[in-house]
């Protein structure tokens, strides 16, 4: 087995038979396997200054996948930054315990949506009563760390002020925007409450009762986890960082050092330490930490809430920035540059534009494959 990228590793278990996944896991591990192959489908290019010919391979647009998705993130990232507010912003993180992990396993969309729905009812109740108007928040759900076990944690990019009843900008000159301590207590309470009632509905019934009520009386006995800080100066990093894992997941094919039929190297990095490691794994136990954080199917990752909430956020992007006295231009004509800049040029000389000669069938690709080859040779 090379080294060369995760679909390498999953056709290597799968030819072992070492796969244990779910439908929709096994949905998901299929497309990284056939991303950019034959199975994909291809386009024809020709160059017009050499008049060369390559195929282009589809890819998958999963997600999940570590080949995919680099226009959508790049595209989201853009967008975000012309969005931006000329102000401060704060960058809060809220930590699911541990406890909950095996929960997550088996009621994964039931557990990310309380997840979102505790955080923003915290931070709107908090914003409400202490800075009396309402705040603006994108968040963005994480379910891994560097080596792959499942931390589920949400970070929240928020603007440091709030619009009032009355419609008028009140800006948050603080170092901070809401106490910690009390926004991890209001949360803790918030979502042990959310999961009881989930339970009396009947959305949680893989747990039993005795170990529900055992774990949630544990989780209320200690503090959780909700980190913030300032974000002046790095604003636009922070929205970069968020891209990278927008539209897809914490595991690219350059982390993949080394492999052999019973070991993978995995590079990672040690955010206590500020040092970089690597970590010797199975094929399969690879793969296994990978399905950890495979999204239910239609989940959304990235939400917006507040004045930030989709259906006002142009109105009010608007009428803060008039406060402000700043100008804005919210469109997403960067979007579409963004997305439309893809395979534009010659591999063999570099030239753009080139001419789409056409969309390649499995079998016709086959032909194709053996003349443009041919053709190689003879000019070499």
């Amino acid at each position: 087995m090379s080294a060369l990228g995760l679909a390498q590793v999953i056709e290597h278990c799968k030819q072992q038979g070492t796969l244990r996944a779910t439908p929709r896991q096994w949905q998901v591990l299929n497309h990284i396997c056939d991303c950019r192959t034959s199975a994909m489908g291809a386009t024809l290019y020709r160059c017009d200054a050499c008049h060369s010919q390559w195929l282009w391979y589809h890819s998958c647009r999963d997600r999940h996948c570590p080949q995919c998705q680099t226009n959508a993130s790049r595209a989201w990232c853009e967008k975000q930054k012309e969005q931006l507010l000329p102000v401060p912003y704060f960058h809060l993180v809220f930590t699911l315990p541990h406890e909950l992990n095996d929960w997550v396993t088996y009621h994964a969309d039931v557990i990310y949506r309380l997840l979102f729905q505790s955080c923003w009812k915290t931070l709107h109740v908090m914003g409400q009563r202490k800075l009396q108007g309402q705040l603006g928040m994108t968040a963005v759900l994480h379910t891994w760390g560097q080596q792959l076990t499942r931390h589920v944690h949400l970070h929240c990019l928020i603007p440091s002020g709030v619009i009032t009843p009355s419609q008028s900008w009140k800006s948050r000159h603080r170092r901070y925007l809401l106490p910690v301590k009390a926004l991890s207590r209001r949360f803790r309470g918030l979502m042990v409450s959310a999961l009881r009632e989930t339970k009396q509905k009947g959305e949680l019934s893989s747990i039993g009762a005795n170990d529900f009520d055992r774990t949630l009386t544990q989780l209320m006995s200690k503090p959780w986890c909700v980190y913030s800080k300032a974000a002046i100066q790095y604003r636009e990093t922070l929205v970069n960082y968020l891209a990278r894992y927008s539209h897809r997941i914490g595991l690219s094919n350059h982390r993949l050092l080394e492999s052999t039929p019973n070991q993978v190297t995995l590079a990672y990095h040690d955010y206590r330490s500020e040092k970089n490691g690597r970590l010797l794994l199975t094929p399969e136990e690879l793969i296994r930490r990978f399905l950890l954080h495979i999204l239910p199917k239609g989940f959304m990752r990235i939400r917006h809430y507040g004045f930030l909430a989709n259906a006002i956020k142009r109105r009010c992007l608007l009428l803060i920035r008039e406060q402000l006295g700043r100008d804005i231009n919210v469109t997403g004509d960067k979007e579409k540059q963004v997305a439309s800049s893809n395979h534009a040029h010659c591999p063999s000389c570099g030239h753009e534009p080139v001419t789409c000669l056409g969309e390649c069938t499995s079998e016709s690709m086959i032909t194709l494959r053996n003349e443009l080859s041919l053709a190689l040779l003879n000019s070499s």
